[in-house]
């Protein structure tokens, strides 16, 4: 059950940091955001990412084998960063709407979900 905890607040995680990254980018039409200075942009990414951090240090700690969950550091870090990419491609899908999927994305997925099943093979 902490793995699973684990998994959802560091996909919460990484929609809040995603938005705070790059949220910007699509809403530049914005009334508000269309005359923002980077310094407003700047401010408003870190309020986005206070929450980003929120749930990833209680996800990582609550994950933590040292803190009775089921995952390393390693671990924590390959989950973490599959998600990212995952949350980043829905987030272009749904939200952004003008990038398109293509072959090379696929294949480097495929790279990336090799590497979490290396990483969590127990050798």
């Amino acid at each position: 059950m902490r793995g699973l905890i684990t998994i959802i607040l560091l996909a919460l995680s990484n929609l809040f940091m995603t938005i705070a990254w790059y949220g910007h980018l699509q809403w530049k039409e914005t009334s508000w955001l269309k005359h923002a200075g980077i310094w407003s942009i700047i401010l408003l990414s870190w309020g986005l990412a206070f929450f980003e951090y929120v749930l990833q240090v209680p996800a990582n700690k609550l994950g933590f084998k040292a803190n009775g969950g089921p995952f390393s550091f390693f671990e924590l870090k390959t989950i973490q960063e599959a998600l990212s990419l995952i949350v980043f491609t829905l987030f272009l899908i749904f939200v952004v709407k003008s990038e398109k999927l293509a072959w090379n994305h696929f294949v480097g997925f495929g790279l990336i979900i090799l590497a979490v099943i290396v990483i969590f093979k127990k050798w």
